[in-house]
């Protein structure tokens, strides 16, 4: 939903940013790195049961991910290359996010609820999935109700809310395991259409 309707919107009020940032001599793969690192601070600082910080630095990530594609504007390097670093280093943070969250649960409980953010992971990789194979072919599969932003969004609110309750994290979690299902299959059968015209 994000990616549809404010993308274009948000590009635009950080190019001020990513010029100063690359008058700074700051390059955008230089912020894609820092983006990775603090994702995995986060997730570590959230596993070991600090989720304050690891809901700071996990919040702290969102920035040199907004920013990476401002600098590469700014700086006149957008390429392929860049944007397929990008790419990999947005499911690895996600990766080590949910993770984070995994190895938490697993701590805390002993039933097997640690496998619901990893569940959260899967659908969200089988998104990214279908639309980089689906715009390999030549369709357009962005769209849906829980894309990487919503995701990152909703699980900020879910770590916020586990600071005073467990309970309250899974229930986010299993808000965002059902919008992401549901995302998934919007974005198969949108390209399954697309294939057939």
């Amino acid at each position: 939903m994000f990616d549809g309707n404010m993308r274009e919107q948000v590009d635009r009020s950080v190019q001020p940013i990513g010029s100063a940032l690359v008058a700074m001599g700051i390059t955008a793969d230089v912020m894609t790195i820092v983006g990775v690192a603090m994702s995995t601070a986060a997730a570590v600082m959230i596993g070991s049961g600090n989720l304050v910080a690891g809901l700071i630095l996990m919040v702290a990530t969102g920035l040199p991910d907004l920013l990476d594609g401002a600098v590469a504007k700014a700086a006149g390097t957008s390429s392929t290359r860049g944007a397929y670093f990008d790419s990999v280093a947005d499911r690895l943070s996600d990766i080590v996010l949910f993770s984070g969250v995994a190895w938490y649960l697993s701590d805390i409980r002993d039933d097997q609820m640690h496998m619901l953010p990893v569940a959260v992971m899967g659908g969200a990789l089988m998104i990214s999935y279908q639309r980089a194979k689906a715009e390999s072919l030549g369709f357009d599969a962005k769209g849906g109700l829980m894309e990487r932003a919503e995701r990152f969004i909703a699980l900020g609110v879910a770590l916020f809310l586990g600071i005073f309750s467990t309970t309250l994290l899974i229930a986010v979690l299993w808000v965002m395991f059902t919008l992401t299902a549901i995302t998934a299959v919007q974005r198969f059968f949108k390209v399954w259409k697309l294939s057939l015209i």
